[in-house]
């Protein structure tokens, strides 16, 4: 089934509309969306590897523009919109917290958190019902998300076909680590 799911997001990766749901699911994942973007990150880049950062700057744009939704929604609609995301995930302890460090260390939370397998669109919420400043928050955003993407699709480039070869391989412990990344962020979101 993993093989079958794998060739799958390899062949949706290399398909003429992945740019767009690239964009898509890096834009949501930064604002409403649970899945990080590199679900399709990574498999463009190793179907492509020379247009990775041509794939990282587009992933890097959307996740920022949709951190800018994301602020949105956590500084005029946190009640509407924000809390029934807060809810599903029992986190409603986390995005006080949040709040409070934010008021704290500002940006330097985004720079940090931003690298996480924390779920972004936490950050994004967070700061804007923190209200912080929307220039320095973008920039923050644009840095850590940036680095993220940017050092990733580095990677595969420079090391695409080992790394491809390994997923191949171990497409289980592969899909088990992604997993455990995914849960573990959102877990540890309650604790941090």
């Amino acid at each position: 089934m993993l093989e079958r799911l794998y060739a799958r997001i390899i062949a949706l990766a290399a398909s003429r509309h992945a740019v767009m749901w690239l964009a898509v699911i890096a834009f949501a994942e930064a604002s409403v969306f649970p899945l990080p973007p590199d679900i399709m990150l990574v498999p463009m880049v190793l179907a492509c590897r020379a247009r990775a950062f041509r794939l990282a700057a587009i992933c890097t744009a959307a996740s920022v523009c949709g951190a800018m939704l994301g602020w949105v929604i956590g500084s005029f609609l946190l009640e509407y919109l924000a809390m029934p995301i807060v809810r599903f995930y029992h986190a409603q302890n986390t995005l006080l917290t949040l709040q409070a460090r934010f008021r704290e260390w500002g940006v330097w939370i985004i720079l940090i958190k931003g690298l996480t397998p924390i779920p972004f669109k936490f950050v994004t919420i967070a700061s804007g019902a923190a209200h912080l400043s929307l220039a320095p928050f973008l920039l923050a955003c644009a840095v850590t998300r940036g680095a993220r993407f940017f050092l990733l699709a580095a990677l595969l480039r420079r090391f695409g076909a080992p790394i491809q070869a390994f997923i191949e391989r171990r497409l289980p412990l592969v899909a088990g680590i992604f997993a455990l990344a995914l849960v573990g962020g959102i877990v540890a979101l309650k604790y941090i």
